[in-house]
């Protein structure tokens, strides 16, 4: 099965002939890690909708991030029509014409119509810095139940064991989440949860300058559960051979950030391979 892996547009116009979403190859999954807008708004929530509807793939799995402020109903409390015209945005008749799904925290599953069936864990949440939505505190754990984090666990659904793929907005501490100021920016709790769960494939965004692709090689490599084939990952408009990973042996971890400044979209999608 393809998945095309994209975060960070940012209120890219998909008609633009710079756009690194124009000309993309069919893929069964467009996985989109959050940051759809740049300060929320539904213009924004709008364009990006239809940015998102021209993707030609089969489904289209959507998450928040911290600049899609609307989208988090507990952002701005005083003004709750706001949440829900920009959540009808992507949930409403057209969403579903279109094969967009909006992931809310949690676990979903979905079977394609050539009969492979995955499940994916979603979350919008960041460690809280400034202003922003979907804010969670370092020392309060949304990734792992109260057995299995030495921090006080507030999650109402821990990412499971047998979970093929994690979309997060933000990456785990450590790895694809150097800024430009030079720091670490990812999750200690949720890289203590991808360690723990073994998905096959961790999506993120939200540090642009962490943009690439690594493999977190499991220091016990049986899994969990059967594990069949490679997971291939390469540029989705590129020509080179695609690297090559054992599923069983790790995790494919890909920040898949898009912008690289003010109006820029340097970064391409990733486009991944992998046998469900």
């Amino acid at each position: 099965s393809r998945f095309l892996v994209v975060s960070d547009t940012h209120d890219l116009d998909y008609q633009d002939e710079r756009s690194p979403l124009r000309r993309l190859p069919k893929v069964d999954v467009l996985l989109h890690c959050g940051d759809l807008t740049q300060n929320g708004g539904l213009p924004e929530f709008s364009k990006a909708f239809n940015m998102i509807k021209n993707v030609d793939a089969e489904i289209k799995l959507v998450i928040a991030g911290n600049h899609d402020l609307e989208l988090d109903p507990d952002y701005e409390l005083d003004e709750p029509e706001d949440h829900k015209a920009a959540l009808a945005i992507w949930t409403g008749p057209e969403a579903q014409d279109a094969g967009i799904f909006f992931l809310e925290e949690g676990t979903h599953e979905f079977v394609l119509s050539h009969g492979a069936i995955f499940s994916i864990y979603a979350s919008p949440y960041t460690p809280r810095f400034g202003d922003w939505a979907f804010g969670h505190w370092h020392h309060l754990d949304r990734f792992n139940g109260p057995d299995d984090t030495p921090n006080k666990s507030i999650a109402t659904e821990p990412i499971p064991r047998d979970i093929d793929i994690v979309m997060t907005h933000g990456p785990p501490k450590g790895i694809l989440d150097l800024s430009a100021f030079g720091g670490h920016c990812g999750g200690s709790n949720l890289l203590a949860a991808v360690k723990r769960t073994r998905p096959r494939m961790h999506c993120f965004g939200h540090i642009h300058e962490g943009y690439g692709t690594t493999f977190l090689k499991l220091d016990d490599p049986k899994p969990n559960r059967p594990r069949d084939g490679e997971i291939r990952i390469t540029k989705a408009d590129s020509n080179d051979p695609p690297c090559i990973f054992d599923a069983s042996e790790g995790t494919l971890m890909v920040n898949a950030a898009l912008q690289t400044g003010p109006s820029e979209w340097a970064n391409k999608p990733w486009l991944v391979e992998m046998t469900l």
